[in-house]
């Protein structure tokens, strides 16, 4: 079972649901749980995937949808959660569905209502491909597919009397946690029992509705509670209020929400409408940017964020403590949304929200190849949802400018941490109007011809860096002469051409290295190393490698640095000197697998694994090439397609096989496939050759 949430507060009741659940496991391929919003869809799921994962070979999976609103993203947000980071231009739906295909594997899909067409689609093409699929999804509405098995998740029963048992059922039981962990000393005693009844009758047993009403008891007794919801029940929920939801468990909810706003104090509600905009979790700083102003001061907001998490209006996120961050129940956030388009905000805050996320991308590139950058992967990698949001409503609001310049600033989480094909989505749809003037407009292209060439879609990139060029040749920033030769030069290296590669990139060794394209001139340098020890000049690219790493080790930096390690690991491998090629490898490892590229991790095992086969330790070298063959099968292009990294990693498993024999070498090998990709990155760094 794998990226499933801890649980913070107890899960009561559901035995029978998930009994239920158990069987029809085991005959149905796809299970809708539907109802209302609160009745606790996603966590009855979750608890059943986490008690069903052992009977699945491949184990259980989530993918939380509730952040994502652009349903073209779909299958790029699956690919993320099955850490597939697959950076070809297959589309993603066919790398899922050829992932899935040989696997014996529970998928939930948590929270599809505002995705069902795409949802639906994507449901019935994995299902036909993938026999031992089981899909879990959790919906208000079922998703139409054929075969589709539905179950509503109803509200928690409420009992009185000789047959409520201890507690009064599982409603009561559930108010009694809750009510325990906002008031010290709360006890449910006979007296209170049927108070608590009341409550829980009156709010239909309704999970969300149950722990919101909890949460007032710090400032109301338990009879006072019960009088109050009786009261806005019957004069919000009259029979002829036209208003009204339809359906008695949706307007009992949507009362509970209302009176606990009704309950909020005005900067309260105030700040809990802002906070709507947030795609997914937020933490303070965020928090601040975006919603200070007008009468709520930035001084105000901590206090006030405090108050409604003690109302469980904002929850912390699980495992979150330097910053802590935060989230709204979506349903929570659906209530916030409607109050801010009432009152007339929404554009205006998602414009604050545009410019926190437009300042934190521009920042995060500016200090990228700083003692910063570990920090900031993982500051833009928890921001990702809000970071999508942004640039959508960036494109919906015809702030184009804005979209080229975050998508171009964020070259890095496109290129370093395995976002490429994310990366190309967003840079398209910022440059298909064509050229406009400024610097956004070009770094955003040659950041396309970046991505395009990772992914292996030449001629794209060819188009980009021939349009790059000649924006460069015109810029009075001298570093986009830089920028444009490393898009060529690399790109001649990645078919092969490295003599003329060679030429493209000595170029620009002597240009200057400031402005607005400064990460170029590094990259320009890897770029010369790698296409030096391509020719056969193995001294020339290890010595002009050892100087990056130099430099880059003397900012605090790591991803180039590391890569700076493997170029030097595959010169020392080309002279022969096995240890030394496993130890800049193992190096060049431990900085690529801090910020998840699975592209250096991929060519770093392969130089270890060759240096071991090379070592005369055929088993553990084949282990190595089967660990790092399960990351190029996640990456989606072996080698990059390079021939000559090609040939390397095909040498090293023949003469392994000559070394081991058939039987022995598969053997070892498929113990490195099959793997867990963690176990099988430590294991390539507690490989034993060399120092």
């Amino acid at each position: 079972m794998e990226n499933f949430p801890p649980e913070t507060t107890s899960f009561i009741g559901r035995g029978q649901e998930l009994a239920l659940l158990d069987g029809a496991l085991t005959r149905h391929r796809l299970i809708t749980l539907t109802g209302v919003g609160g009745v606790g869809k996603s966590r009855l799921a979750a608890r059943a995937a986490c008690h069903a994962a052992p009977l699945f070979g491949d184990g259980a999976r989530l993918v939380p949808l509730s952040p994502l609103r652009e349903p073209s993203l779909l299958g790029h947000v699956i690919l993320e959660e099955l850490r597939l980071v697959d950076q070809s231009d297959r589309p993603p739906e066919e790398l899922i569905a050829e992932w899935l295909a040989p696997r014996d594997l529970l998928l939930v899909l948590d929270t599809c209502e505002h995705l069902i067409p795409e949802c639906a689609r994507l449901t019935s093409w994995l299902l036909d491909a993938a026999p031992g699929l089981r899909i879990l999804a959790t919906s208000r509405e079922p998703l139409g597919t054929p075969g589709e098995w539905l179950m509503e998740v109803e509200p928690l029963p409420v009992a009185a009397g000789a047959a409520a048992g201890p507690a009064g059922g599982d409603a009561v039981a559930l108010f009694a946690d809750r009510a325990t962990a906002a008031v010290d000393g709360f006890l449910l005693g006979r007296a209170e029992r049927e108070s608590a009844v009341t409550v829980c009758r009156r709010l239909d047993g309704i999970p969300l509705a149950i722990e919101l009403a909890a949460a007032q008891l710090p400032e109301l007794t338990l009879r006072q509670l019960g009088e109050r919801l009786l009261h806005r029940f019957d004069t919000l929920v009259a029979p002829d209020d036209p208003s009204a939801p339809a359906a008695p468990r949706h307007r009992t909810l949507r009362t509970t929400i209302g009176w606990s706003h009704e309950l909020c104090a005005p900067l309260e509600r105030l700040l809990w409408a802002r906070l709507s905009v947030f795609a997914a979790g937020f933490d303070l700083a965020g928090a601040l940017a975006v919603t200070a102003g007008g009468p709520l001061s930035a001084d105000a907001v901590p206090v006030l964020l405090d108050k409604l998490v003690a109302k469980s209006l904002v929850r912390p996120v699980p495992g979150t403590t330097t910053p802590t961050r935060y989230r709204l129940l979506d349903t929570v956030r659906e209530y916030g949304a409607h109050w801010l388009h009432e009152l007339g905000e929404e554009t205006a805050v998602r414009r604050a929200h545009l410019e926190r996320y437009r300042d934190l991308v521009v920042r995060a590139d500016r200090e990228w190849l700083t003692d910063r950058q570990p920090a900031w992967g993982a500051c833009i990698t928890a921001e990702h949802a809000n970071i999508r949001s942004a640039l959508d409503f960036a494109l919906r609001d015809g702030q184009r400018h804005i979209a080229l310049e975050m998508t171009g600033a964020l070259w890095f989480f496109w290129f370093a941490c395995g976002f490429v094909r994310e990366g190309r989505h967003y840079l398209e749809r910022s440059l298909a109007d064509g050229p406009e003037p400024g610097p956004g407009y070009a770094k955003a292209l040659w950041v396309h011809g970046v991505v395009t060439m990772v992914q292996g879609s030449l001629e794209v990139a060819l188009r980009c860096s021939a349009e790059f060029r000649a924006l460069a040749e015109a810029s009075a920033d001298p570093t986009a002469c830089t920028a444009a030769k490393y898009l060529e030069g690399s790109i001649l290296s990645l078919q092969g051409r490295h003599e003329r590669a060679v030429t493209v990139l000595d170029a620009a060794a002597s240009e200057p290295r400031r402005g607005a394209f400064e990460a170029a001139y590094l990259l320009t340098r890897l770029a010369r190393a790698f296409s030096r020890v391509h020719v056969g000049e193995l001294d020339l690219g290890k010595a002009i490698a050892h100087g990056v790493s130099v430099e880059l080790a003397a900012r605090g930096e790591c991803w180039g640095r590391a890569f700076g390690d493997y170029l030097q690991a595959l010169a020392e491998f080309g002279l022969g000197n096995w240890a030394e090629a496993a130890g800049h490898a193992r190096a060049s490892l431990r900085g690529k697998a801090e910020l998840h590229d699975t592209l250096g991790v991929a060519l770093a095992a392969d130089v270890l694994a060759a240096a071991a086969v090379a070592d005369g330790q055929g088993e553990r070298g084949a282990r190595l090439l089967g660990a790092a063959q399960r990351l190029w099968l996640a990456f989606g292009r072996p080698q990059m397609g390079n021939p000559q990294l090609v040939a390397v990693r095909e040498d090293a498993e023949r003469r392994s096989r000559q070394a081991l024999g058939e039987a022995a070498y598969t053997k070892a090998y498929e113990g490195g496939l099959h793997d867990d990709i963690v176990d099988g990155i430590v294991y390539s760094l507690d490989a034993g050759v060399g120092p």
